[in-house]
């Protein structure tokens, strides 16, 4: 089925990590990668070759939806840093939904959940991409901030929440780059 919808695209299948293809229309070239298992040391090769092909084919806004996923390691996220850098520079982003908690940490704690656009459901990641917010930055972002507890300078790319790099703080920025430790005091 994935093979109708890109040529070759299961040629090399690895059981470790299943990937589904769901194309979402014609002229956007939006595609959903559902993905089940988890992305490692042993299996990134063959996942980046995978979404490669997709990449090739012209498709440049990528959902990777990850509910499935129950693990991925350093080496996975830098797949997912591989696919930003190919598909930015045609006007292309990526998009993750539904990520299992344990996921979202190794994210978080490597400080790449800022990179990327987190979305709540499928509809919100292809609404993102029909919209046109693939070209379209807040003025407020990307933005320097200190980290309360050590002074450290870390660039914001948008609002969310993100570990300081180097005393391991839990910060969250809010949409107008106001920085809190928490929801409710804004510092």
């Amino acid at each position: 089925m994935n093979n109708d919808i890109i040529p070759g695209f299961d040629e090399n299948k690895d059981e470790s990590l299943k990937i589904r293809l769901e194309k979402f229309g014609d002229g956007n070239r939006v595609m959903a990668f559902h993905l089940h298992g988890y992305i490692d040391t042993y299996n990134s090769n063959n996942f980046q070759n995978r979404i490669g092909k997709a990449i090739e084919s012209g498709y440049m806004k990528l959902i990777f939806e990850c509910g499935g996923l129950n693990y991925v390691s350093s080496t996975g996220i830098g797949s997912f840093t591989a696919f930003l850098k190919s598909v930015k520079p045609a006007g292309g982003d990526i998009v993750l939904i539904d990520i299992q908690p344990k996921v979202y940490e190794v994210f978080q704690l490597l400080g790449f959940s800022q990179f990327f656009n987190i979305k709540d459901s499928l509809a919100d990641a292809v609404a993102f991409f029909n919209a046109g917010d693939v070209s379209k930055k807040s003025e407020t972002f990307p933005k320097i901030v200190s980290c309360p507890s050590c002074s450290k300078k870390l660039k914001v790319l948008k609002p969310g929440r993100f570990r300081c790099s180097v005393c391991r703080t839990i910060i969250v920025v809010n949409k107008k780059g106001a920085l809190s430790l928490n929801h409710d005091h804004v510092l």
